[in-house]
């Protein structure tokens, strides 16, 4: 049953602020970002083409929301959503919008998307088709299944290839029809960074994901480890546009150091914060992604 609602708290939202809170703008520079780099760094190489560019974004987002859909529903099946939850309301278990309705758009996100996916399969070739079956198969697996990733503790590692190296990698590969491993390197940054926001989320849900058996990876290693390695992961992005340098790319990759403040920052409150306090971590952690990757790609496309 939908969980009751005490409206003081929750208020009764229209139909366009449930469908925002289940999209969950806040997690989507994980699908931009990695899109926007592997654009800059096929430009760079003199590969850009701008209607592969496009439509690999539209896909990337299109199973990046279709992924939190999927969330919603396996998450309010297996009792995870719950009243005692500290994030931001999930609409299938808060009752807003029905698990038939999520169910129903989707399955409709992912036939577009997977409609969209054959024009790069056209342009591309066979191995864009594997990536994007692997792709839609991961946004069901994360939560769903008989062995839903996100249960694991595996989540963290499929998120950084999923979000990573096959979206960075895939995004050039439609563009150049090759990969070389500079391109995986660039990866790095945006996978780590998608780590790092699944980690504060996961970090603030660790009790209430305990009491129902979903052992993600804060949860089983504590928050104190969870908290070290979002600064060490933190730490590897801001070397990517070095080694990026080394590999023959532009010095004004270093731009993206310009977001450093805002790292320290999240790094401050991160330490600072608990509970419902770390929904701003969440947010201010994709803030810290989507900077430093506009900056990267920004500085990869300036020549000297």
């Amino acid at each position: 049953m939908p969980l009751k609602m005490d409206e003081s708290v929750f208020p009764i939202e229209s139909p366009f602020h449930s469908w925002m809170l289940a999209i969950r703008p806040k997690t989507l520079p994980a699908g931009a970002v990695p899109v926007l780099l592997g654009s800059a760094l096929a430009a760079a190489d003199g590969r850009f083409q701008l209607l592969p560019a496009l439509v690999a974004l539209i896909c990337a987002l299109g199973i990046q929301v279709a992924t939190n859909f999927i969330n919603e529903i396996y998450d309010f099946r297996k009792g995870a959503d719950t009243a005692e939850r500290l994030g931001p309301t999930r609409t299938v278990a808060a009752g807003l919008i029905s698990e038939k309705t999520m169910i129903r758009v989707s399955l409709s996100l992912v036939l577009v998307v997977f409609l969209l996916g054959l024009f790069l399969v056209y342009t591309a070739g066979w191995p864009i088709l594997v990536i994007g079956l692997f792709s839609l198969l991961f946004a069901w697996g994360y939560t769903g299944g008989p062995y839903p990733i996100a249960y694991s503790g595996l989540g963290d590692l499929f998120v950084f290839i999923f979000f990573g190296l096959v979206a960075v990698g895939g995004t050039y590969y439609v563009q150049s029809h090759e990969l070389a491993m500079p391109v995986l390197l660039a990866a790095v940054a945006p996978g780590v960074f998608s780590v790092n926001i699944l980690l504060v989320n996961n970090i603030r849900d660790i009790d209430t994901d305990r009491k129902v058996g979903k052992m993600t990876l804060p949860a089983r290693i504590g928050a104190v480890y969870a908290r070290r390695l979002y600064v060490t992961l933190t730490v590897i992005a801001y070397l990517v546009p070095l080694l990026l340098y080394l590999e023959g790319y532009s010095l004004f990759g270093l731009l993206s150091w310009l977001s450093l403040p805002l790292a320290f920052r999240m790094k401050r409150e991160l330490y600072r914060s608990e509970g419902r306090e770390l929904n701003h971590v969440l947010a201010g952690t994709g803030k810290l992604m989507t900077l430093f990757g506009i900056l990267l790609s920004l500085g990869i496309l300036i020549q000297y």
